[in-house]
């Protein structure tokens, strides 16, 4: 795990170009990038009114560097499919979101109907340094939102980690920022969504920091077990 740590630390600035560039990145590359990524993963059956799970990230949603059946979200909806279970995905992971980023973009997200949320953010504002207290500002905007549009909405909230060399104070801070959500929120918890992947090279692409598709197969291991229990009880 320390190893990791490190590795996505020293590769930072790779992420912050090759994934987007964060605030510098082209206003209409981001438009273009939510009209082909922020789709259902699968068409709607007309013939069965489905419930919808929307995953609202950044790369590491939206499948960077993968075929698109290879994202975690499209192998839920395998799985969901395999069961029997009436939920559509929407895939609305962007390369390069800040929590920021995703707090100006969820007005948007939230023009469709929505089921259960999933908020995977705060990666690219722990690499780059970001001040703790924004990043859980952000969040907070975006779920606050998200109870506005219907309060009854289940939230699922993934946990990130921060590496140690940015000092103890401020990986205690920014760790702490997905319980604490999760508690006051009334929401699901993955403490770390990249358990079991982070750090070892074969579950990885060559960048070190991407899960590849064997990777992403734990990942969504790690999202179901998080997710089954709001889909199943509600059959």
């Amino acid at each position: 795990m320390i190893q990791y740590f490190f590795r996505i630390w020293a590769a930072a600035l790779m992420i912050t170009v090759a994934a987007g560039c964060g605030d510098t990145a082209d206003k209409n590359e981001n438009e273009m990038q939510q009209s082909t990524q922020t789709d259902r993963i699968k068409p709607e059956d007309s013939s069965e009114i489905k419930k919808v799970i929307l995953f609202f990230g950044n790369s590491l949603t939206a499948g960077y560097g993968l075929e698109p059946g290879e994202s975690f979200p499209s192998l839920i909806q395998d799985r969901l499919d395999s069961l029997g279970l009436p939920y559509d995905v929407v895939n609305a992971g962007l390369s390069g979101e800040t929590t920021a980023g995703g707090a100006g973009r969820i007005d948007w997200i939230l023009e469709q109907p929505i089921d259960l949320f999933v908020l995977e953010l705060g990666g690219n504002d722990m690499l780059r340094g970001l001040d703790v207290g924004e990043t859980e500002k952000n969040l907070r905007a975006i779920l606050d939102k998200v109870r506005k549009k219907n309060p009854n909405i289940p939230v699922i909230i993934a946990g990130m980690k921060a590496p140690p060399n940015m000092g103890q104070a401020y990986t205690s801070q920014f760790e702490g920022i997905y319980p604490r959500l999760a508690r006051e929120y009334n929401a699901g918890l993955i403490p770390f969504f990249l358990e079991g992947v982070g750090g070892i090279d074969s579950l990885n692409l060559a960048d070190g920091i991407h899960p590849n598709a064997a990777g992403q197969k734990i990942v969504r291991d790690n999202v179901w077990s998080a997710l089954k229990e709001y889909l199943l009880e509600k059959e």
